[in-house]
C-alpha cells in the first residue's frame, strides 16, 4: 500500500470535500472502511512502515480538526 493511500480514502475525501452533503450512513460507510485500512496496515511486521503511515495520515487529519474546530465556534489560532 503506498504511504498516501490513507489520506486518499473515502471519510478523508467526505471530510475535506465542504460542497457535498453527507449523511450519516455515507460518514459511517466511509469510518469502517478506513478502520479496515488501519487494520490491513497493522497487520503488517515492519513497524517503521506502521508508524509512517499512521503518522502521515496523522498530519493528513490535523488540519481537518482545526477547521471544524472553527467552524463550531471553537478558539481559532
Amino acid at each position: 500500500m503506498p504511504m498516501n493511500d490513507l489520506s486518499k480514502t473515502r471519510i478523508i475525501i467526505l471530510l475535506t470535500d465542504s460542497s457535498q452533503k453527507v449523511t450519516n450512513t455515507e460518514m459511517q460507510d466511509a469510518y469502517e472502511e478506513f478502520v479496515k485500512h488501519i487494520v490491513a496496515i497493522s497487520n503488517s511486521e515492519d513497524y517503521s512502515y506502521i508508524f509512517r503511515m499512521l503518522n502521515l495520515t496523522r498530519i493528513e487529519i490535523a488540519p481537518l480538526k482545526e477547521l471544524y474546530q472553527c467552524g463550531q465556534g471553537e478558539k481559532c489560532a
